[in-house]
């Protein structure tokens, strides 16, 4: 069931122009992921509408922040080098973060993502990356059980049962998607 640009503004209003340029891209990444179905959409919807401040923002802004400054030298992120932090930052509608998920989802995309990064802030890359995360995750199946919550905590945190930022956010903008395609 794709979705349409009328749909995606009434559950991110705030996206406004940005909509109409990633409803096609995200049509075809989800498609190309299995990110199919009412509660399948309405999750991942809801986890890239907050991540990306409703398709506002597809690398993160850098301080850096204390949570930033402790990426670099991150060996679990993969950022064994000076500067691997600020130049494999969040990017895309899930954030991809740290050299390591650079250089997975490259490989799994065909792009050179440690060599030219920004190629996540593109539109096509920016949700093909974003559906690409949530399978390799195994995150269709918990939107399967509408496990809303731990998706969110995934997704932030790297691990089930945490609350994430914006966990509120997170459900309200689930609601609201469920609605709307329901």
């Amino acid at each position: 069931m794709p979705i349409t640009q009328q749909q995606l503004l009434q559950i991110l209003p705030n996206a406004g122009a940005r909509a109409g340029v990633f409803v096609p891209v995200l049509n075809t990444a989800m498609q190309r992921y299995q990110v199919v179905g009412a509660k399948r959409v309405a999750a991942f919807i809801a986890q890239i509408g907050h991540e990306s401040g409703q398709l506002r923002y597809v690398r993160e802004i850098w301080g850096p922040t204390p949570a930033q400054a402790r990426y670099e030298g991150r060996a679990d992120l993969g950022n064994t080098k000076q500067g691997d932090g600020l130049k494999y930052r969040g990017r895309g509608l899930i954030q991809i973060t740290g050299r390591a998920n650079y250089a997975a989802c490259g490989e799994a995309l065909g792009l050179d993502l440690i060599n030219q990064p920004e190629l996540l802030e593109l539109p096509q890359h920016a949700a093909m990356s974003a559906a690409w995360w949530w399978a390799t995750h195994g995150l269709n199946t918990l939107a399967d059980a509408g496990d809303n919550s731990n998706i969110g905590s995934i997704i932030n945190t790297d691990r089930r049962g945490r609350t994430p930022n914006g966990a509120d956010e997170r459900q309200a903008l689930y609601e609201k998607a469920l609605n709307v395609l329901g």
